[in-house]
C-alpha cells in the first residue's frame, strides 16, 4: 500500500502548472515544426514561425505562452489500495496546487476563472476550482493528467446526438468551418464517441492528454474502425483549407484523438473539442516516494526559426497613422505597428457601451486610435507587461458598430475572424481589423516597452491600458472595402488541396 502525502499532491499539481505555462510538449512542437515546413502559404507560415519562435522564448524566459493561461482540468486514476496522507478533500488539494501555481511570484498566471457565472461573474483571484474527473483502478498509485484549457478553445467545443446512422467524418467535415479561428489552429481535435452526452465530452477532453502520433499512425496503418476515423479526419479537415490562424494553408489539425465508450442502441453521441496552439497537458504519477519528478525539454528539442522581415512588411506608426494610409491596406498584408495603442476587451467594451449610452464623457479618447483586445498576464522582475497574446475578437462584434460610429475609433487588433456584422460595420465606417498570433503572446509582449492603465483599473485584466509598442507584428484580416482574409483565404486554399488531389488522382 503506497501512502501519498498531501503536500505531494498539492505540490505536484503547483508545479506541473508552473511547467506546462511554459514548457509546450515535445511532441507538438516537433509536428508544428513540420508543418511550417510543409507550408507553402506564406501568412500560415508566418504564424506558425511566430508560435515556434514564441514557444523557444517561453521555454528560455519561463513565462506563458499564452496570456490565457487556462482553466485546469485534472484527470485522476486513484489505485485502491493507495492511501492518502490527509484531513482534506482530493478536490482541495488539487485547488490548493492551483492556487500556489497560478499565484507564484516569478511566474504570475492569470486568474480567468469567475464564480456565479449567470450572476455577479466574480473573479476568483487564484484560478480555483478546477474541473476534476476522478476514477478508481486497480493499485496503489496515482496517475495523474492535468491540463490548462484556454478560452478561445474551449468556446468553440462541440457536442451533437446523431443517429446511429449518421456518418461522423461528414459531421466533422461540416462543424469544423463553423467554429472559425477563434481556436488558434493549428492543433488537435479531441472527439469523444459513445456512452452519453456528459460521457462524449469527457471522452473528448480525455483524449487531448494524449501524444500527438498521427503521422506514426498512418506510417504502419490503423489497427481498429478509430484508428481509421483519426485519419479519415485528420485529411478531412486537412483538406478544407483553413489553416493556422484561419489565415488559409495546408496544416489545421496537427493530430486527431478520439476515445469511445458503449452507448445506448437509439443513440450516437459525439462530442468535439479542440486544443489550440497553446496546448498546455502533461503526465505525472504518485506513487508515496515524493512529488513528481517533471524533466523540462532540452532548448535542442526547438528549431531555432527567425522571423523573416522583407520588403513586403509594412511599418506604421500609429500616432501618425492617417485615413489614406489605412485604406491602401490589403487582406494578408504583414504590418509591424509603433506609437501608442490601447487595449480593451468584453468588461471595458460594455463599460464604454453603456457610458454612451448615457451620454457620459469616456475616460479615453478613441478618436483616430486602434484598440488591441487582450487581457495581459500581470508582469514580473523587469517586464513592463506580461504576455500580452490578442483574445476572440467575435465576442466584441456586438459593440463594434457602435464604437466605430460614436468615437471615432480607427481600428482594432485581435484575433481569428469576424461575423458579418463586424465586417459591414467595418466596411460602412472605412475602418480596419488587424489580427496578432494566438498562442504567441510572449513575442507580441516584447513589443510593449510601456504600459499604463488609463481606465477602469478596478477591471483587473480587462482594464483599459495604454501600450507603447514598437514594431509589434500584425496581419490585415479585413480591410476597409471589408474584404476578410479568413473568407477568402480558406477559400483559395481549398480550391488549391482539391486541384492537388485531382493531379495526384
Amino acid at each position: 500500500m503506497n501512502v501519498i502525502r498531501e503536500e505531494d499532491v498539492v505540490q505536484s499539481v503547483a508545479e506541473a502548472l508552473q511547467f506546462i505555462s511554459y514548457y509546450h510538449p515535445v511532441d507538438f512542437i516537433q509536428a508544428v515544426h513540420k508543418a511550417w515546413e510543409n507550408e507553402p502559404s506564406k501568412a500560415a507560415k508566418d504564424a506558425m514561425a511566430q508560435i515556434l519562435i514564441n514557444s523557444r522564448m517561453c521555454a528560455m524566459g519561463k513565462r506563458p505562452v499564452c496570456q490565457d493561461t487556462g482553466i485546469v482540468t485534472a484527470f485522476l486514476r486513484i489505485g485502491m489500495n493507495a492511501r492518502f496522507e490527509t484531513d482534506r478533500t482530493i478536490d482541495e488539494l488539487i485547488n490548493e496546487g492551483v492556487r500556489q501555481a497560478y499565484t507564484h511570484p516569478d511566474n504570475v498566471l492569470r486568474a480567468s476563472i469567475l464564480a456565479d457565472p449567470a450572476g455577479a461573474r466574480k473573479n476568483t483571484r487564484d484560478n480555483t476550482p478546477a474541473v476534476i474527473h476522478i476514477s478508481m483502478v486497480p493499485g496503489d498509485k496515482v496517475e495523474v493528467d492535468i491540463a490548462a484549457k484556454g478560452g478561445g478553445s474551449e468556446n468553440k467545443s462541440k457536442l451533437a446526438m446523431l443517429n446511429p446512422s449518421d456518418n461522423i467524418v461528414d459531421w466533422v467535415r461540416k462543424t469544423v468551418p463553423t467554429m472559425g479561428a477563434g481556436w488558434c489552429p493549428p492543433g488537435m481535435l479531441g472527439i469523444g464517441i459513445g456512452g452519453t452526452a456528459e460521457k462524449a465530452a469527457i471522452l473528448a477532453k480525455e483524449s487531448l492528454m494524449d501524444p500527438v502520433d498521427i503521422h506514426e499512425l498512418r506510417d504502419r496503418g490503423p489497427d481498429n474502425r478509430i484508428e481509421e476515423l483519426r485519419l479519415e479526419i485528420f485529411d478531412a479537415v486537412n483538406s478544407l483549407g483553413i489553416g493556422a490562424q484561419g489565415l488559409g494553408g495546408l496544416t489545421t489539425v496537427l493530430d486527431v484523438k478520439i476515445k469511445d465508450y458503449p452507448t445506448h442502441a437509439a443513440s450516437l453521441p459525439v462530442a468535439m473539442i479542440p486544443n489550440c496552439a497553446a496546448t498546455r497537458h502533461i503526465h505525472f504519477t504518485l506513487d508515496g516516494s515524493g512529488p513528481a519528478v517533471l524533466t523540462p525539454p532540452l532548448l535542442e528539442d526547438y528549431p531555432q526559426i527567425v522571423q523573416e522581415v522583407d520588403d513586403s512588411v509594412l511599418k506604421v506608426n500609429l500616432d501618425t497613422v492617417t485615413h489614406d494610409e489605412i485604406k491602401s491596406w490589403k487582406p494578408g498584408d504583414t504590418i509591424l505597428l509603433s506609437g501608442k495603442l490601447l487595449t480593451g476587451r468584453d468588461a471595458a467594451h460594455k463599460r464604454i457601451i453603456d457610458m454612451l449610452a448615457k451620454g457620459e464623457e469616456l475616460p479615453v479618447d478613441l478618436k483616430g486610435r486602434f484598440i488591441y483586445y487582450v487581457g495581459p498576464v500581470d508582469p514580473v522582475r523587469d517586464e513592463v507587461v506580461g504576455p500580452a497574446g490578442p483574445t476572440t475578437s467575435t465576442r466584441m462584434d456586438k459593440f463594434t458598430r457602435t464604437l466605430l460610429e460614436e468615437t471615432g475609433l480607427s481600428g482594432m487588433i485581435g484575433k481569428a475572424e469576424r461575423g458579418p456584422a463586424a465586417i459591414e460595420a467595418i466596411r460602412d465606417n472605412e475602418s480596419v481589423y488587424l489580427i496578432a498570433v494566438g498562442g504567441a503572446a510572449y513575442l507580441v509582449s516584447q513589443a510593449v516597452k510601456k504600459a499604463d492603465v488609463v481606465a477602469f483599473p478596478e477591471l483587473g485584466m480587462e482594464a483599459i491600458y495604454e501600450f507603447d509598442v514598437e514594431d509589434m507584428p500584425v496581419t490585415v484580416a479585413v480591410d476597409h472595402t471589408g474584404d476578410s482574409v479568413h473568407i477568402t483565404g480558406p477559400q483559395i486554399w481549398k480550391k488549391k488541396i482539391e486541384a492537388e488531389a485531382l493531379r495526384i488522382k
